[in-house]
């Protein structure tokens, strides 16, 4: 883009954030990129300077200035196999919603040094679609279902519905030790913190925020028990930090699990992965009354470890 652009906000796009705008604006270009130029003042709204946080009003005029591409900047790639494993983990598909099974291992966006993430890729794979943005967020090592809008109108409706507590969403983990019968729930606040190194951790505080998560026993194995998790709100690590504190912390998960304990079922196991998925998303469609259910199938990873368990009964 060699020349300065003049964009009118309607209503679709209205309530968005400019930097969101910015980074579906800009398909291709690296996030810090774009933040430097926000940073500098170089983007406008009604003639004047706005934070990455400030959300855009329909009628807003937002100008946009000449990208050019420093030496330093790294346009965002998407290999083949990374567009071949996206297109082939839509589980639902309509004019306003995608649901995809994130594979484990693929952060949801960009940032801390990572140039691309699913929803960087899915703006390059998809170049015609205008709006795509995040409805929620999975951790980057946990599979299973995620729905990205491709409208505003949708993004907006789903986000409502998440605080209402209107979507249900189901997980399955696989967790250390014989989950008792009689654990159903935990109802324990948590709070969020970053470390000096950036990396967030969550535990278990009384002047936390209020979490709550019911669980349920799917099978039991020698030492280890494939659980379902419901979680009634949506904190960070919400369900690691839930079973950790029920003294079931989730195999595989490094920041949670005693490190010895892990390794030695990992090794014994042959698992190289968060066993935490997203299973399954239930919802009412924007402006419809029609519910729809989506269910992830286990990656071939977490459907392995499965097989080795059975096995080992």
């Amino acid at each position: 883009m060699s020349q300065v652009q003049y964009i009118s906000i309607d209503s679709e796009r209205a309530g968005q954030r400019i930097d969101n705008f910015l980074l579906n604006f800009f398909k291709g270009v690296p996030r810090t990129h774009v933040y430097r130029v926000l940073r500098k003042g170089e983007v406008r709204v009604n003639k004047g300077r706005v934070q990455p946080t400030y959300r855009l009003k329909a009628g807003d005029e937002v100008r946009i200035p000449p990208v050019r591409m420093d030496a330093t900047s790294v346009p965002v790639k998407v290999s083949a196999e990374l567009t071949s494993l996206l297109q082939n983990s839509v589980l639902y598909e309509d004019d306003g919603l995608l649901v995809i099974n994130k594979p484990s291992g693929l952060a949801v966006h960009g940032g801390s040094g990572l140039n691309c993430g699913l929803i960087e890729a899915l703006r390059v794979i998809r170049p015609e679609q205008k709006f795509l943005e995040l409805v929620h967020r999975l951790d980057r090592e946990t599979s299973g279902c995620l729905m990205i809008a491709k409208k505003r109108s949708v993004l907006t409706a789903l986000h409502e519905d998440l605080r209402e507590k209107s979507v249900k969403k189901v997980y399955h983990a696989i967790v250390i030790g014989r989950w008792p019968k009689q654990l159903h729930k935990v109802d324990a606040p948590l709070e969020k913190n970053v470390l000096k190194s950036g990396e967030r951790m969550v535990r278990m505080n009384t002047e936390g925020k209020a979490s709550v998560t019911t669980f349920g026993i799917v099978k039991h194995y020698k030492e280890l028990t494939l659980i379902e998790a419901h979680p009634h709100t949506g904190r960070t690590h919400q369900i690691r930090v839930h079973a950790q504190f029920a003294g079931h912390p989730i195999v595989g998960d490094d920041k949670y699990t005693d490190r010895k304990q892990n390794k030695e079922l990992s090794e014994k196991y042959g698992i190289k992965r968060l066993c935490l998925h997203a299973l399954r998303l239930s919802f009412m469609l924007p402006n419809s009354e029609q519910k729809v259910t989506v269910e992830a199938p286990y990656d071939r990873a977490f459907s392995e470890i499965i097989s080795r368990l059975d096995a080992s009964l």
